[in-house]
């Protein structure tokens, strides 16, 4: 296979350090006299401790600050089923990001079974060392449904970074980007291309932000109430909470007069300069998938799109998830929090546009650095005050 520049230097990097991950102690340069505390005889209290009082088991181990990223291999990037072997090194590489800005120690899960019953049961199974779990590039809609089924089973938080951190950082991008262009979230006509996780994750959020008018495309089409074919239960809710005229076609019609584009098709080359003229005035294009967006931002900039951004770390406007979990993910650990809720998806949606300041905000800089301090403040001031209350 012929790689270009970037790729060969990667999978470089990846044979250097034989994986981006190590696993290590609290205590540098142990002492003998402290290995009868860690280990036998001392240990044996603390086991004591916490079988008579379960509690302290945020206090004595680990569990409070370790994630478990669990995925099949299904649906990688923009790979597509690659099998869990081949997820191994995005996960890793997730796991990187936890610790970096979040200081959340991350263990890749690659499971090798594709069944949702068995993924269940595995996750259920090693939830005592962990204090939240990460669901990560497992196909839908068999995601959701394991999402579902755990955040039901579990004492702790289910977090699905297709459903809840890219729903996150679209309305993020999307605030800033309607203040820009002067428009209001309960007045525009979005369009969202893709109905699997991060598109039923979408739209779920901005309806519940207040927007008013969005159609929902897949392969066959403007989701509608009622319609039959290539359907779920979770698209048919989808048709339900959207398209209030119970408009009909394909993405070129729904496109028409639409204010803002999001991509999450999983497609490159999706849409075309044609489309995005057809389009209302200033036009926001949100080409999320990856490696490869639904059209390239030259493009759509060149076809009249006043704000483009991608998924990518190539171009400007980087509306990525990193941006989301890792800070999310300290604060659910840090405030127990057991579920996942709309109210605390919406808080940090609001704290990470807040991070970019007015003056800073431009069509071309809608989203923070990954490295602003602002992002971890600001979301650990909003989520505190949403538990206050």
């Amino acid at each position: 296979m012929t790689y270009d520049r970037n790729s060969r230097k990667a999978i470089e990097l990846h044979k250097k350090l034989k994986g981006k991950i190590l696993v290590t102690g609290k205590i540098k340069n142990l002492k003998p006299n402290e290995i009868k505390l860690i280990y036998t005889p001392g240990v044996a209290a603390v086991c004591e401790e916490i079988y008579h009082h379960p509690e302290k088991k945020y206090d004595l181990t680990s569990k409070g600050n370790n994630v478990a990223i669990v995925t099949d291999g299904t649906r990688i990037l923009g790979l597509g089923n690659i099998g869990p072997y081949a997820a191994l090194p995005v996960m890793e590489g997730k796991a990187v990001l936890y610790q970096e800005f979040g200081t959340v120690s991350a263990f890749p899960i690659c499971l090798d079974t594709t069944k949702k019953d068995e993924i269940i049961t595995a996750i259920r199974a090693i939830e005592p060392a962990f204090g939240a779990i990460n669901l990560e590039d497992i196909e839908s809609p068999k995601v959701l449904e394991i999402s579902d089924d755990l955040t039901k089973l579990l004492s702790i938080p289910i977090f699905h970074d297709d459903r809840h951190g890219t729903s996150v950082v679209v309305l993020s991008a999307l605030l800033n980007s309607l203040k820009l262009v002067q428009k209001q979230l309960s007045s525009i006509k979005v369009v969202v291309a893709g109905a699997g996780s991060a598109g039923y994750g979408i739209c779920k959020l901005l309806v519940a932000a207040g927007c008013k008018n969005i159609l929902v495309t897949d392969s066959d089409g403007i989701i509608y109430r009622g319609r039959r074919e290539n359907m779920n239960k979770y698209k048919t809710e989808l048709g339900s909470i959207t398209n209030p005229k119970r408009e009909r076609g394909l993405l070129y019609d729904a496109l028409r007069n639409a204010d803002v584009f999001i991509g999450v098709s999983g497609k490159n080359n999706l849409i075309t300069p044609k489309m995005i003229k057809e389009m209302s005035s200033e036009p926001i294009i949100f080409a999320l998938t990856n490696p490869d967006p639904e059209i390239k931002p030259d493009l759509a900039k060149a076809a009249g799109a006043r704000i483009v951004a991608t998924g990518s770390y190539l171009y400007p406007n980087k509306v990525n998830n990193a941006l989301v979990f890792p800070h999310l993910m300290r604060i659910i650990l840090d405030k127990k929090i057991k579920k996942i809720t709309m109210e605390l998806l919406l808080a940090t949606a609001q704290a990470i546009a807040m991070s970019v300041p007015n003056k800073r905000l431009h069509y071309d800089n809608i989203m923070p650095d990954m490295y602003d301090k602002r992002i971890q403040k600001n979301i650990v001031k909003a989520v505190s005050k949403l538990l206050s209350k």
